[in-house]
């Protein structure tokens, strides 16, 4: 009988394409059909009856199925990396292969097939840190689109608050006449202080709106909008003077005295482990979704970064006894399941040398567990914050192009970890690092040369950062 083959394409789930070969009765998709696999194969396996518990397994790379323990035999198809399949049956051969029987489930009905026993994995996180296992690395269903507001590939500028009130009109005319079609904008700043009047600060923070920069958001929106410009709402996460001022038995605080910890730049934080503040910024971000904003970005979505001895001494109000990098998750998790709801896409910004590094640099961002939970993920690849001789470089500042141009490299490698990743949009530098030894002087060139990095991996997406928000806008014309 002749093979046929049906391609089934997930929605959403990068590098999650499922061929495969059968000759069955069973209801198949039809060539190119479009799935959406997670629904889909979770109601399958409800129908079908859960995996045994014990056989549960995953596939630690791409793997091909094939008829018998054999990569002689009939290939029957593939099964994307990190899939969840369960474990049939193991077999030793002669000449000391060992091999797995496996069943997946595909739409409504499961496929069997022998893999190497090396491609499984008992745990997702078996080739991650031991520190990392525990973290959720199971597919999870993202929208690819939403009608009403579909994906670009945005290239964006920073906006300020204040910016926000005395300069729009000036950054309108600036993307009129360049690249730029998107605006991160502070809905919620460092300090704690929001864009507009809000009604989730109403009940959470009322300190927050005494600041707010924009009386009628309705008409400053629609300005935006009528200019077809992309809306990113930026919302500082943990840090939050403003909040702990009205919550202090909720700041990081200093544990032989109760003195809260403030940061080098003179601002306090909240402890990321507060579920009051979870509700409290996704109620902003709610609110700005319900504005227009098109997407939310969560800033400072993690630890304080210090050093072993400054964070011995003080006292997180942990009182969930959840892991920096679980804290972290779970808190884009509840974000993401909350947010999505209003068809608004999340991101969260992340240290640079996340992508590069094997845990979570202490701040609990920990590259797969971040990327699997939301639509886009945003490294700030500025050169100035990285070390002298990290990846190879005398000073990373000096290296504008080899710096992102690395840094981007492998946060694309960590991506291929997961089977949802996110989309991987960075922030780059256009400002003058002075405080860095051995710095150079930023400017269209080397604000063109980290985009031409970003290029050459095959990211046409950016965000723009000068704290004054002054750019070089030759680079972007």
């Amino acid at each position: 009988m002749q093979k046929k083959v049906w391609h089934m394409v997930a929605v959403g789930i990068m590098t999650a394409a499922i061929i495969f070969t059968a000759c069955s009765t069973t209801a198949v998709p039809t060539e190119g059909e479009v799935v959406d696999s997670i629904t889909e194969q979770e109601a399958a396996r409800a129908a079908l009856g859960e995996y045994d518990p014990e056989a549960i397994r995953y596939t630690n790379s791409d793997v091909i199925l094939y008829d018998e323990p054999s990569s002689q035999s009939a290939a029957q198809g593939n099964v994307a990396k990190f899939s969840e399949i369960e474990l049939s049956e193991e077999v030793s051969l002669d000449n000391e292969e060992s091999w797995s029987k496996i069943k997946y489930v595909i739409v409504d009905h499961f496929i069997e097939g022998w893999v190497p026993s090396e491609t499984l994995l008992k745990n997702i996180g078996e080739n991650f840190r031991e520190g990392f296992r525990n973290l959720n690395y199971k597919p999870k269903h993202k929208a690819e689109n939403y009608t009403n507001n579909p994906k670009i590939q945005a290239k964006a500028i920073y906006v300020s608050l204040s910016s926000a009130i005395t300069n729009i009109d000036h950054f309108i005319d600036l993307a009129n006449k360049t690249q730029i079609n998107s605006f991160v904008i502070d809905v919620k700043n460092d300090y704690g202080y929001t864009l507009f009047n809000s009604k989730a600060a109403e009940k959470y923070c009322p300190g927050a709106n005494t600041k707010s920069a924009i009386k009628d958001i309705e008409a400053f929106m629609k300005k935006l909008k009528d200019n077809n410009i992309y809306a990113i709402a930026r919302i500082v996460t943990f840090k939050d003077t403003v909040y702990v001022n009205q919550y202090p038995e909720r700041v990081i605080a200093y544990k032989n005295d109760g003195r809260p910890y403030k940061s080098t730049d003179n601002l306090y934080w909240a402890s990321p482990h507060d579920r009051n503040l979870w509700e409290y910024d996704v109620a902003v971000a709610k609110e700005a979704a319900d504005y227009g904003f098109n997407e939310i970005q969560f800033d400072y979505v993690r630890f304080p970064a210090l050093s072993s001895s400054k964070e011995a001494q003080l006292d997180f109000r942990n009182t969930t006894g959840e892991s920096e990098a679980e804290t972290i998750q779970n808190f884009l998790n509840y974000a993401y399941e909350e947010l999505s709801k209003k068809e608004v896409y999340v991101a969260a910004d992340i240290y640079g040398q996340v992508g590069s590094v094997s845990d979570d640099m202490g701040i609990g961002q920990f590259w797969e567990a971040v990327s699997n939970e939301i639509d886009y993920i945003s490294p700030m690849m500025y050169p100035s914050h990285y070390g002298n001789r990290v990846y190879g470089l005398s000073v990373p500042d000096a290296y504008p192009y080899e710096t992102v141009y690395q840094c981007t490299k492998d946060s694309l490698e960590r991506n291929q970890n997961i089977s949802t990743p996110a989309e991987i949009r960075p922030w780059i530098q256009d400002f003058t690092a002075s405080w860095v030894k051995g710095h150079i002087s930023y400017g269209t060139e080397q604000l063109k040369a980290q985009i031409r990095a970003l290029e050459d991996l095959g990211i046409h997406q950016y965000m723009i950062w000068n704290p004054r928000n002054k750019y070089h806008t030759d680079a972007v014309k």
